[in-house]
């Protein structure tokens, strides 16, 4: 099975894949870094919803 994971690693195939996935992990991390920004004014929203209920 590790034979064919480098296989694949070595291949045009395994570097997009590469690619893919460090792409996903920066948009992941991008992601959390908004959230964690907005996290208050996120807060205090659901909190003036809450109390208009």
């Amino acid at each position: 099975m590790f034979k064919r994971w480098m296989k694949r690693a070595r291949s045009e195939k395994g570097q997009s894949l590469v690619e893919y996935a460090l792409i996903i992990a920066l948009v992941a991390i991008v992601l959390i870094a908004a959230l964690t920004a907005l996290a208050g004014g996120i807060q205090g929203a659901f909190t003036t919803i809450v109390a208009a209920l």
